[in-house]
Parts: C-alpha cells; structure tokens; sequence
C-alpha cells in the first residue's frame, strides 16, 4: 500500500468527459466547466458543539439518579468530552452532525466563489456554466453566467441536476457527468447557438478537487 488517495475518476474517465465537454460546445456558444469536489466545507465546529452539549448535558442525570461522587461524575464528564471531540475527527461523522440546510448553503457558496475563482465570469459574452458537485454533501449544481441566465431559465437545469445526483447515488459518476454535459450542451444551443468563430476560452477538463 502506498498510502496515496485514488481519485474519483480515472484518467481515462476524465479524458472522455473532457471530450463528451468539446462534443457539446461545437453546439453552443456556451463554455462549460465540470469541477467536482470531495466536499464543499471541512465542518470543523460541528464536533466541537457537540462536545459542548454533550458536556454541559451529562452530568444532570448523574447528579439525579446516581450516588456518584463530584469527581467521578467530572472525570465522566470529561471522556464524554473527549468522545466526542474525538469521533468529530472522522469526516463521516462530521457531515452528519451538520443539518442538511447548512450543508446545502456551503456547497452553494463553494459553487459561487469556484465558478468566479476558474474564470467562468470573464468569458466573452458571459456565457460560462460550472456544473458543480460536491460528493460529501451529495450535492450537484449548474451556475450560469450573465449571459446565460438571461436566456436560460434557473428551472431548465432541474431535470439534468437530478438525473446527475441518481446517477452518483448509485455509483455511476462518469455516466452521470457525461449525461449531464450532453444535456446542458443541448439546453444551451437553443438559446446560445454556436457561433461562426467559436471561441473556446475555457479548457474542457474535468476539474477534481480533494
């Protein structure tokens, strides 16, 4: 064992998805970006509330229903504390702590501030779309650009959002991605049909963050 992370798509996987990205831009003026991200937020003050509850909340029901001395119920109080801080060192364990409406809300900002971080804004005519998931929220969105949105309604991506998710659900990441590409490739030409001098501005990779 080499102790090395193995990514979550292969190579290969990423090559195709890459070319399934160029196939849809010959349909489009639109220039999509795939970032996928092994999570949004790291979460870390979810185990500390927890530790803090469960601290503040441990030693009521020891004061009442047993003889424990002071001390004993404090050292319990204490590796109760410590548990806690100790299985939030576990990523699964952390996501679970935190509500799901939070969860949401971190992926999206992380979505906002990656599509404006790898250049989707400056693109000519405003037309760059992120398709972005974060794995650990189990969370997938579509940000689109000025020039997009001013054509493309935010409820046309629903279908292709919720197909992607299915598709990560039940193990299927690069099918899901591909799909998804092809789907908003198709959404766009519409509205966004290809030019007679197609810039391609922006690379088509697949964007894999730890």
């Amino acid at each position: 064992m080499t102790g090395e992370r193995r990514p979550f798509l292969d190579p290969a996987a990423r090559t195709r998805i890459g070319e399934a990205i160029r196939r849809a831009e010959t349909e489009t003026a639109g220039e999509i970006v795939v970032l996928v991200a092994a999570r949004a937020g790291l979460y870390r003050s979810a185990p500390l509330l927890l530790a803090l509850a469960a601290g503040l909340a441990v030693p009521w029901p020891l004061i009442v229903l047993t003889p424990w001395s002071a001390a004993a119920i404090a050292l319990t109080q204490v590796a109760v504390v410590l548990l806690a801080l100790l299985a939030g060192l576990h990523a699964r364990v952390r996501m679970a702590l935190v509500p799901r409406a939070i969860r949401r809300d971190r992926a999206h900002e992380q979505a906002l501030r990656e599509f404006t971080t790898r250049g989707l804004s400056r693109t000519v005519g405003r037309t760059g779309v992120l398709i972005y998931v974060a794995r650990a929220e189990g969370h997938a969105e579509i940000v689109a650009d000025h020039g997009v949105a001013a054509r493309v309604p935010p409820a046309a991506w629903a279908g292709a959002i919720g197909n992607l998710l299915a598709a990560l659900r039940s193990g299927e990441a690069e099918a899901g991605l591909t799909a998804v590409v092809a789907e908003v490739g198709s959404i766009l030409s519409g509205p966004l049909p290809r030019e007679a001098r197609p810039v391609d501005a922006l690379p088509n990779r697949v964007i894999e963050l730890d």
